[in-house]
């Protein structure tokens, strides 16, 4: 996978970000037609260790080198990014994947919220909030909604968050290949808590293309580029720009699923995809005083 530049223009992490998001939820939307083959765990495993595998031949992590004070953040990055994964996959395996995404954007959300300096940035996360209100189903339908999934959920969003603020101090000199370490890590807890809970299922070879393809759409390239944005970008506005992740999860479980939506959730949608063109479109000038401080 290539690099891109330190220097970038302004809106060249926006669409990295946008690809590595639809990436995700597309690899979302094909791992959960495997649970009823090994299970949300299983998946976990599949999905950790083949994306592991590539990210290691890709990037060749044993090269790089980080400080002391960068290797707690790294130790924390990995345990949280394969926390993420396990609990996100234990939710959508019992909640709808648009609320589950929904759910898990608490921790972002959070993220962009305690970041935040300006007024302006405050008006962006409003309307994120809102979105996410009406996106949940709430009133009779909350009933349906399991609580188990849905505590994980949210537990896989305060991992999200702390992917965030560690993954900026871990990866600051090395990149996007700070993500097959970080994977590595993640993957010799994960993984063999994965193949465990799923037992025999998991060992049979028609799995493979299946669980390359998770592997490839949910880890290998989001997170590549996602450590690329998360260098680049202040952490509240990558937070932010993160809400538009329960509106393309919602569309990927349109096109994926057969999921339908209503006219009150395409407005909620609407919030959100404003809340971060707005952010886009105020940072420019953010932008461009970190990049005077890092230079």
């Amino acid at each position: 996978m290539p690099t891109l530049p330190r220097k970038m223009p302004v809106w060249m992490p926006i669409v990295v970000i946008l690809v590595a998001m639809i990436s995700i939820q597309s690899g979302a939307s094909l791992a959960k037609s495997l649970f009823p083959l090994v299970g949300a765990p299983g998946v976990t495993a599949l999905r950790l260790a083949l994306g592991t595998l590539i990210l290691v031949i890709v990037f060749k992590p044993w090269r790089l080198r980080f400080t002391k004070s960068q290797r707690l953040p790294l130790l924390c990055y990995g345990l949280s990014l394969g926390a993420m994964n396990y609990l996100f996959y234990l939710a959508i395996n019992t909640v709808p994947l648009g609320i589950a995404v929904a759910l898990e954007f608490t921790g972002p959300l959070a993220v962009a919220l305690f970041g935040s300096r300006r007024p302006i940035d405050f008006v962006w996360v409003i309307l994120a909030v809102l979105g996410l209100w009406f996106l949940l189903p709430l009133g009779k339908d909350v009933a349906h909604v399991d609580l188990f999934g849905a505590a994980c959920a949210l537990g896989a969003g305060a991992c999200w968050a702390l992917y965030i603020l560690t993954g900026q101090r871990a990866g600051a000199d090395h990149g996007p290949a700070t993500v097959a370490l970080g994977s590595l890590i993640a993957a010799v807890i994960f993984v063999p808590v994965g193949a465990l809970q799923a037992g025999e299922a998991l060992w049979h070879w028609s799995l493979l293309p299946l669980g390359l393809g998770v592997a490839v759409l949910s880890t290998a390239l989001p997170y590549s580029l996602e450590m690329i944005a998360l260098t680049r970008l202040p952490t509240r506005t990558f937070g932010t720009l993160m809400s538009m992740e329960p509106g393309l999860a919602a569309l990927s479980g349109m096109v994926f699923l057969g999921e339908s939506l209503t006219l009150t959730q395409w407005l909620a949608l609407l919030s959100i995809i404003i809340a971060s063109v707005g952010s886009t479109l105020t940072l420019r000038r953010e932008t461009q005083l970190k990049e005077v401080d890092i230079n």
